[in-house]
């Protein structure tokens, strides 16, 4: 492997990772020594990578450092065209406006001979069936990046509705149905609500105090604690 090739795809194994991540990861995912791995931590350092780390402690990336781009391969495009076909029949018109817009750019920069990738047909993400919700998922992304809360009116599975107010925290597209993850004031505890069943929702202006993503994170830790 040429060795740009080779500190490319050093910094794609960084930033995937996101935390610290070992030596030993790093040179079993790139296919190279470990000693190879800190003389190319040490190149890109120089490049003015922000990479934070030592042997024997593990790296980290830091955002804000970019190399030139250099080519997908014929797989990766395959997987973005996978998703974007996902995500504009699975999701929302919003996101499914995103994702061709992001593909649309993808392939404005793309050579000639890796364009035709971008349509290929070998690939086919079956449609979703269709939602009785008017609710604008739009504005709960929103929500949920502003970190506000949401009064909700929410029917159970008898058809009786009860008033929340919500902490949106995570969406989730789950076959034909799509469910809000949050926080519920009313019953102290995480809680996941099925979009068709909100039979009406009001955006708060009022924030939650704690952070998105750590809620996230507890939320996960509980599930994961139920299933055992």
């Amino acid at each position: 492997m040429a060795r740009s090739l080779r500190l490319f795809d050093l910094m794609q194994v960084l930033r995937r990772h996101r935390g610290t991540v070992s030596g030993r990861v790093l040179a079993s995912e790139v296919g190279v020594s470990l000693r190879t791995i800190r003389r190319d931590i040490v190149t890109l350092q120089a490049m003015g990578a922000d990479i934070d780390g030592e042997p024997g402690v593990g790296y980290i990336l830091r955002p804000g450092f970019l190399l030139p781009p250099l080519s997908f391969t014929v797989e990766e495009l395959q997987a973005l065209v996978a998703g974007a076909q996902w995500v504009s029949h699975q999701t929302d018109d919003a996101l499914a406006l995103a994702a061709q817009n992001a593909l649309a750019k993808i392939g404005g920069v793309l050579p000639q001979d890796m364009r035709m990738a971008l349509d290929d047909d070998a690939l086919y993400i079956a449609r979703k069936r269709e939602e009785t919700s008017d609710l604008d998922l739009a504005r709960v992304r929103r929500a949920m990046r502003e970190q506000c809360k949401m009064h909700i009116v929410y029917a159970d599975q008898a058809g009786t509705p009860s008033e929340r107010v919500i902490w949106p925290i995570m969406l989730g597209f789950v076959e034909s149905k799509r469910f809000i993850a949050g926080w519920c004031e009313l019953r102290e505890d995480f809680r996941l609500f099925r979009v068709d069943r909100i039979v009406k929702a009001d955006f708060l202006s009022e924030r939650y105090a704690q952070n998105r993503r750590q809620l996230v994170k507890k939320w996960r830790a509980q599930e994961d604690t139920r299933r055992k």
